[in-house]
């Protein structure tokens, strides 16, 4: 008799499950988080409304007025709907099922966000990726040549990118839309820290769609995620969207909070001024390089990644190690940008780890 881990597909048996680390007891500066809570008074409004939700009914299938919020805080052009999904990850996920045709496949770069290749692999897309220039900078040649070769059906691209934290050149995200037959999703997850956005081009692109997040803007608990585009695109797209989707929960959180959003532009105010001050301290330690970064997080290459992250960590402190998750991140490390006391903390301990490694 054939074992039952038989019945499993051969390419799911073959993979390791998405490791997310244990940050008992740490500093968590490892996964994009924003560092602040709520105000005082927002949460108490935020009880009041939770605890009035209908938990025994089924949650809104279609909530158009937390679409209607959303279209008015994120600025989404008129013309253009919203499909919204429990996190980024959804959204990946149910566009890659629906482009999943035989020999059909997915282009990005990288090294980019790891879950545009896990999901295209899970959903069986065909995965191709092209790797950054040494700078991070996108190289516009190798993916038209990627293009021409692959026909990808869709091309992902996250700006700012993750883990490297930039933005790609405007005018190539331009080319590539005019040179591929398939779709491009831009990810916009970090959109508060930069002022750079794509929203504004989905009149002039049928072919372009921009996926963002809550989860970076201080929501990450609600797991909320959308894709604005042509209303007939995502007509088709949201026919793979699971029933119910979003919780009670969630949509009440959300609509409260974008009700009032004030606290959320402060907190990302000071954290957009806390990554000016980070980078500046850590430039001016020794052996470190620090990369330009649109995100709420910075990368930076240490001497001895491997021995530095374990330094912080028996400091206390939580970050990424990235120095094996591609060759051009050899020796970097992805770093958080925190609340001020948490800098002021991580400073200080690297300031000790870069010399203990030394």
């Amino acid at each position: 008799m054939a074992k039952l881990s038989d019945l499993i597909r051969p390419d799911v048996r073959a993979r390791h499950a998405y490791q997310v680390a244990d940050a008992t007891g740490l500093l968590k500066l490892d996964a994009m988080e924003n560092p602040f809570p709520l105000p005082a008074g927002l949460r108490a409004e935020l009880g009041a409304n939770l605890a009035d939700a209908l938990y025994n009914r089924y949650p809104d299938a279609d909530p158009k007025g937390l679409k209607a919020l959303l279209k008015s805080f994120m600025g989404v052009p008129d013309g253009s709907d919203l499909l919204l999904g429990n996190g980024s990850d959804e959204i990946i996920q149910i566009v890659a099922q629906a482009l999943a045709q035989p020999g059909a496949s997915l282009l990005s770069v990288e090294p980019a966000f790891v879950m545009f290749r896990l999901l295209a692999e899970s959903c069986g897309l065909q995965y191709h990726g092209v790797p950054l220039q040494a700078d991070f900078s996108l190289d516009l040649p190798a993916m038209l040549a990627a293009i021409e070769r692959t026909q990808p059906a869709v091309i992902f691209l996250a700006m700012p990118n993750n883990p490297t934290g930039n933005l790609f050149a405007a005018e190539a995200v331009r080319t590539i839309l005019q040179a591929t037959p398939g779709l491009v999703v831009v990810d916009e997850a970090y959109y508060p820290f930069t002022d750079s956005s794509y929203l504004g081009w989905l009149p002039e692109y049928p072919n372009l769609l921009v996926m963002r997040t809550l989860s970076k803007l201080g929501l990450a608990g609600i797991r909320l995620g959308f894709l604005a585009g042509a209303p007939a695109l995502l007509t088709e797209l949201d026919k793979l969207r699971l029933p119910y989707n979003l919780s009670v929960a969630t949509q009440v959180i959300a609509s409260t909070v974008l009700s009032a959003p004030e606290a959320l532009r402060q907190q990302v105010a000071l954290l957009r001024a806390e990554r000016t001050r980070l980078a500046e301290a850590l430039v001016r330690l020794p052996a470190i390089q620090v990369f330009p970064s649109e995100a709420n997080f910075l990368l930076v290459r240490v001497p001895d990644a491997p021995r530095a992250f374990d330094l912080l960590k028996q400091h206390g402190i939580l970050i990424k190690n990235l120095n094996h998750a591609h060759t051009l991140l050899r020796g970097c490390l992805r770093i958080t940008v925190g609340a001020p006391d948490e800098n002021d903390r991580l400073i200080a301990a690297l300031t000790l780890a870069l010399a203990d490694a030394g």
